[in-house]
């Protein structure tokens, strides 16, 4: 049974953990595209950010449609053509929150066991997360 607490963390962890942000972000020519975007002095076009992946035009604006239904990048059509921006403020943000999210999940399930060190890494980040060697005398 969950507390009240951990109801309130699962609830705004869950807000954060967007399939379709994880989506965008899990191919890499959509990984390519944001990079090319990141570096671009302004707004680019389908066919100026095209040369970074390899893929058809028609292949790079359906990804460059994935990722703006993620939040990741905005349009902006100009007659007929539509430019292409990273919103890196928005991507930080919701990466962001969900860093918060995480960390305040952390802190709920720390603080519920009483301890400050319950011996699982999650609540000390110092400790590895690597399995001990039982024939490691440290």
């Amino acid at each position: 049974m969950t507390t009240p607490a951990e109801n309130a963390c699962l609830t705004a962890l869950e807000a954060h953990l967007r399939p379709e942000l994880f989506r965008a972000l899990a191919d890499p020519v959509r990984v390519a595209l944001i990079s090319r975007l990141a570096l671009s002095a302004g707004p680019k076009t389908v066919t100026e950010v095209s040369d970074c992946c390899g893929v058809h035009l028609s292949g790079v604006s359906r990804h460059l449609t994935q990722l703006r239904a993620a939040g990741v990048v905005e349009a902006t059509k100009a007659g007929r053509e539509v430019r292409y921006t990273l919103d890196c403020e928005g991507l930080v943000e919701l990466l962001r929150g969900l860093a918060e999210a995480l960390e305040n999940c952390r802190a709920v399930c720390c603080a519920g066991s009483g301890e400050t060190n319950t011996g699982d890494a999650c609540c000390d980040p110092g400790q590895s997360r690597e399995p001990k060697n039982e024939s490691d005398p440290s």
